[in-house]
């Protein structure tokens, strides 16, 4: 088996070569990892166009509905920090392996519930499956690919998961006209058992051998709480819940994220080590991640409802109405990021966020009555440009900017910060748009409340235009690389330029392979 292995700041020794992009090894990394990441991805979409039909059939209004989506998205967001740690310490590949039987199983259960508070329910044990298997997929794809291959293999990811997600609506749409809302999690059964025999027989292991110390639980615990109870007051307060509850959890839940942190900087073996972010690129990029994400979680959870309830589209139609953005996606991401790696990432990261607040303008002029052709086709083909314009960018940024021996760590704060974003938008705008109660099922009410969205969505979107033209440095994804000559020669990666997470110590090289492997790695120059 191939063992990749970061020994703190020292070189990252590979066995037996790194693993490139275009050969069969590399190609079957990339599929298995894009895959199972996909899953997840997948099931963060697919639910948005089964909710109007939640709600007729488990009789529940806005607020059930903002926790059948925040309910996956808050577990996934508190413990991805820990999934990514767990990654570094035990092995990302056994880690993605286990969060992808446990969303299946999970899954299985989301089918079966009979009512909304079932749904909940799993859908938070669901959530922890995503925290495992997401940041493990990354972080194989960022510790195992040859540096000079890493930009082209994350844009890969970036395109197809993001494929994935966006092609949700879709296949969601077919499979609620065609059998029922509970198909959409039952379709993740087959896909995960192919996805765990793949990985046990073709992905490496990597990990960080440097790890030690007790498991972060009290953060784990700490986080969920905090990010749980302030969910809860900006949901439950606009269901009308009593004031002083809604203030209780609002100060509850910022006390539990204080503690969160002090917890974080006093804790021998961190979940989050607080000096990651004394990189200044990786604090940035993990801003403007938070804010093009916040803008994005706006449109998913929105727009196939309005089609549905205000134009009267079918559950297949208002999915299939987001395919241009699943055809740019997979012709433009890729290129997107070998543009951000060849001339740095400040243009595309300030061209795409541009873009997006473009193509929510346009869909603001959404409303009954209105053609595909004449409203809607424009404005998801110029949000299509923007989306692919950012997504491998953002990602590339954010790991490149971090010591490449945490990228399971690196990979879980970017993610944790793309769902907390998520998550904070399905819970804030339908407070600021005015939509609560019944109004998923009102065709007038939810086209005024999705305009409104729109507005905002699109302010938040510019503003992390602003964030990258004025921060984001072009030279982080340059860092990143080394000359091939020398990578063949010596087979060694530097890590990413940038302040030491722990001190450099000297160390044994190494341990030797675990297993044989049936077919050697392609190095570069073999």
């Amino acid at each position: 088996m191939l063992v990749v292995e970061a020994i703190d700041t020292r070189p990252i020794v590979v066995e037996g070569g790194w693993v490139r992009y275009a050969t069969p090894r590399g190609r079957w990394v990339l599929g298995v990892a894009v895959l199972g990441s996909a899953i997840a991805f997948l099931e963060a979409t697919v639910t948005n166009v089964a909710l109007p039909t939640i709600a007729r059939d488990l009789g529940t209004g806005v607020s059930g509905l903002q926790w059948v989506l925040n309910g996956y998205l808050l577990t996934l967001a508190a413990l991805i920090l820990l999934g990514g740690s767990l990654g570094d310490r035990y092995g990302r590949r056994r880690l993605f392996i286990v969060g992808v039987v446990w969303f299946t199983l999970a899954s299985a259960a989301c089918a079966a519930a009979p009512t909304v508070e079932v749904l909940i329910a799993a859908r938070v044990v669901q959530g922890i499956g995503g925290a495992l298997l997401t940041p493990a997929s990354l972080a194989i794809i960022e510790s195992t690919f040859h540096p000079n291959d890493r930009g082209r293999a994350i844009g890969a990811w970036s395109a197809l998961t993001g494929i994935g997600a966006a092609a949700g609506p879709l296949l969601g749409g077919y499979l609620i006209d065609g059998v029922s809302w509970r198909a959409i999690f039952l379709i993740n059964l087959p896909l995960g058992a192919l996805v765990v025999l793949a990985a046990s027989r073709r992905i490496p292991e990597t990990r960080d051998p440097t790890v030690h110390g007790r498991i972060d639980i009290a953060g784990s615990l700490l986080a969920a709480l905090g990010l749980g109870a302030l969910t809860f007051a900006l949901i439950q307060g606009s269901a009308g819940l009593a004031p002083a509850a809604v203030v209780a959890a609002a100060v509850g839940g910022a006390l539990a994220l204080s503690a969160f942190v002090d917890v974080e900087r006093r804790a021998e073996s961190p979940m989050l080590p607080l000096s990651i972010f004394s990189s200044r690129q990786f604090t940035v990029a993990n801003v403007l991640t938070f804010v093009v994400y916040g803008a994005l979680g706006g449109v998913f959870f929105l727009l196939v409802a309005v089609l549905q309830t205000s134009l009267g589209y079918t559950p297949l139609a208002a999915g299939a109405a987001s395919l241009p953005i699943t055809a740019l996606m997979l012709a433009l991401s890729s290129r997107a990021g070998g543009w951000a790696q060849r001339t740095g990432p400040r243009k595309p990261l300030t061209l795409g966020p541009l873009l997006i607040a473009a193509g929510m303008l346009l869909m603001s002029r959404i409303g009954p009555g209105d053609t595909y052709l004449g409203t809607i086709l424009p404005a998801v083909i110029v949000f299509g440009l923007g989306l692919s314009a950012t997504v491998a960018p953002i990602t590339a940024t954010a790991l490149a900017a971090a010591d490449a021996r945490q990228s399971g760590v690196a990979s879980g704060v970017n993610n944790a910060v793309s769902r907390t974003a998520q998550l904070a938008a399905v819970a804030v705008l339908p407070v600021v748009a005015g939509i609560s109660g019944a109004d998923f099922q009102r065709p007038g009410a939810l086209a005024d409340g999705f305009q409104i969205a729109m507005y905002v969505t699109a302010a938040t979107a510019i503003a992390g235009a602003g964030i990258a033209w004025t921060m984001i440095s072009d030279d982080v994804l340059e860092r990143a690389a080394v000359p091939e000559g020398e990578a063949d020669e010596h087979r060694t990666y530097c890590a990413v330029a940038g302040t030491p997470l722990r001190e450099r110590r000297d160390e044994a090289p190494p341990p030797a392979p675990e297993h044989a492997e049936p077919e050697p790695v392609a190095a570069s120059g073999r």
